[in-house]
């Protein structure tokens, strides 16, 4: 499988520094923005289906390290490859989730968007971990998707060392994104 950029490191750098800010915002701008439409179906599926995809994307980031240490180089292309496409599916199936289902709060059993006191004490130490868990997983969410895709780039235009460099900064931390994403909708899936 031989896919191959022509090197533009400026031009890589704009649209890549330009996507993740644009994925930012939409992704910020959706804690703000909910469409109430009939879809036929829960939307929460669609987080079920998320968990799943990132739950993949998991499995597929250790398939690619072994591959990659193993110097199977064609099958580490397409196993990252395949990660990133599966990411795009991801990123617009939560943008769609989010869109169509809103926000839900974690101990909110009431389901009326606040979580009160008694909610609170109920859902005890585990908010705590919730919290922390979600909050981290978005925080690598966003500041690894710029180095994924700069890895990327630098794989796809050929320079090995500079993208097996940028990897062990990247793997960690889309690893845990895609880890921490079907934990955090186990832990707040009950209370859709």
């Amino acid at each position: 499988m031989q896919l191959a950029l022509s090197k533009n490191d400026k031009k890589a750098r704009i649209l890549i520094l330009a996507f993740s800010v644009i994925v930012f915002i939409a992704v910020t701008a959706l804690e703000r923005i909910t469409l109430d439409v009939d879809l036929g179906f829960d939307p929460h599926v669609l987080s079920a289906i998320n968990a799943a995809i990132n739950s993949i994307v998991a499995v597929l980031l250790i398939a690619g390290i072994i591959t990659a240490k193993q110097k199977n180089i064609n099958v580490h292309r397409k196993i990252m490859l395949t990660a990133m496409a599966l990411s795009v599916i991801f990123l617009v199936s939560y943008i769609l989730h989010h869109l169509f289902a809103g926000s839900t709060l974690y101990g909110d059993l009431d389901r009326n968007g606040v979580v009160s006191a008694a909610e609170k004490a109920q859902a005890g130490t585990m908010r705590y971990v919730y919290m922390f868990l979600l909050g981290t997983h978005i925080l690598l969410a966003g500041v690894s998707l710029p180095y994924i895709l700069f890895t990327a780039y630098r794989a796809l235009i050929s320079e090995y060392p500079q993208h097996r460099k940028l990897a062990k900064i990247t793997w960690p931390m889309w690893f845990y994104v895609a880890l921490t994403g079907p934990i955090v909708y186990w832990m707040i899936s009950a209370y859709y």
